[in-house]
């Protein structure tokens, strides 16, 4: 007899994330045709509801809404609903996120769209607190079944203005350099040349776009946009948005200072981020740059790679149901490890105080409810010099440092790993450790 009071027909699927919903007490049925042949048939609007397994937002809409018994009922009421691994359909979430970007004027997971039986789109969004989901779910169902003929006549607007949406992204009379020129002089002023990337949070990494502006104040000689790549790179490198105890980069970060991060990780991101750190290092050769393509890569090696040499899709923000638990530390956690070093020159206070200087373990790293994101403050040059230590100590200390944390860090409760091994996902790894070897010279990688 299941232990599981509701059971769904996700529970026969192969993706992490629709198993995640098997036993909601919504409905679910895979993306197929059972489930528009079901719709035609009872004559229902369909909801497609499109998420990853590491997506925040798209687990706390799951745990609000479709874990609870009165909204399912809702949404079995009205709807055929189905669920969408965006990672293993990007087709399905292509389209309908480009629906509702034109709807709202936004995007992002999760992703609920409204359709017609036969899957036009209708209304949609994003995450939705459970009064107004409920609301939505109510209004939409009662507004279908009375005036049918006005659901039919806007989804074939909304299916006209997305073709048109198309053709006109795929036109252009201006050259290609007017372009580059023309979107240039409108993204610099987005420039953040404080902190780095974009005027306004959250900030994503976006290495196709750093991609570009590197490759682009090199060609055109631009050096005010190449100070901008690189302020922006180091502060990526030395915000909370990366890993400094076991490496790799969240997702993005909530803030101006890529101090707080959703604290997922996903092999896309950090494949190309990989690109970019060995090309800037190619360009600027930046120390900082090497290191931070390295710890990419062995982060992805330990912790992301199956037995057969394929990379895993993404590693969740949450672990015992709170975000970022298994990356933050307390005061209490970093009491019970030792820094001291075998060098009789530093007591153990001493090593303490500069591993909590080194990772901002203080006013610049605290975070919520006490607990510190380590991150970059200070360089290593004023740190050196605080110290009254040299460069050669100061790495020895980091060092050992950083694997007593990580040996601490190991003995949490892992977040969830997504096991899926996705082609595209895995090829721009591929492009990412061939930039690395090109750059490094590094046979493994190759």
């Amino acid at each position: 007899m299941s232990a599981h009071k509701f059971t769904n027909q996700l529970i026969h699927e192969p993706s992490p994330y629709l198993l995640q919903h098997a036993h909601n007490p919504v409905n679910w049925m895979p993306w197929g045709a059972a489930a528009f042949d079901k719709a035609k048939k009872e004559n229902k609007l369909i909801l497609v509801s499109i998420g990853y397994s590491s997506c925040h937002w798209c687990h706390v809409m799951a745990h609000e809404s479709f874990e609870d018994e009165a909204t399912a009922l809702l949404m079995n009421q009205y709807f055929v609903c189905i669920k969408v691994d965006r990672e293993e359909r990007p087709d399905v979430d292509m389209v309908y996120m480009s629906a509702v970007q034109l709807m709202t004027g936004r995007g992002g997971w999760p992703l609920n769209c409204f359709t017609l039986p036969d899957g036009r789109p209708i209304y949609g969004g994003t995450y939705f607190q459970q009064q107004q989901w409920q609301n939505i779910l109510s209004q939409l169902g009662d507004m279908y079944q009375q005036d049918q003929e006005n659901f039919h006549a806007y989804a074939k607007e909304l299916t006209d203005g997305m073709v048109k949406t198309e053709i006109m992204s795929n036109s252009s009379d201006s050259s290609g350099t007017e372009v580059i020129e023309a979107t240039l002089k409108n993204w610099k002023k987005h420039f953040d040349n404080a902190e780095g990337g974009t005027t306004h949070a959250p900030k994503f990494p976006l290495p196709n776009n750093y991609l570009f502006l590197l490759r682009y104040a090199h060609l055109a000689g631009d050096d005010a946009v190449a100070a901008f790549v690189k302020l922006t790179l180091n502060k990526m490198a030395g915000g909370g948005i990366f890993d400094h105890v076991g490496g790799g980069f969240a997702r993005y970060s909530t803030d101006m200072l890529w101090k707080a991060p959703h604290f997922e990780k996903m092999l896309y991101d950090n494949a190309q981020l990989l690109s970019l750190y060995s090309e800037a290092f190619r360009a600027y050769k930046n120390p900082l740059y090497q290191k931070t393509a390295e710890t990419i890569v062995s982060f992805l090696n330990r912790e992301m790679r199956d037995a057969s040499g394929l990379y895993y899709s993404a590693l969740d923000a949450d672990s015992e149901g709170e975000e970022g638990k298994f990356y933050v530390w307390t005061m209490n956690d970093l009491s019970e490890i030792d820094f001291s070093t075998d060098d009789k020159g530093l007591s153990k206070d001493k090593c303490r105080d500069i591993v909590f200087d080194y990772f901002s373990i203080n006013a610049h790293g605290l975070w919520e409810k006490g607990n510190y994101i380590l991150l970059r403050n200070l360089p290593d040059e004023e740190i050196v010099v605080k110290h009254q230590i040299n460069s050669i100590v100061l790495d020895k200390i980091i060092t050992e440092a950083k694997q007593k944390l990580l040996d601490k860090r190991n003995q949490r409760i892992r977040p969830l790993l997504d096991d899926k091994c996705l082609t595209s996902w895995n090829a721009l790894m591929i492009s990412g450790l061939c930039h690395a070897f090109t750059t490094f010279n590094r046979s493994e990688y190759l």
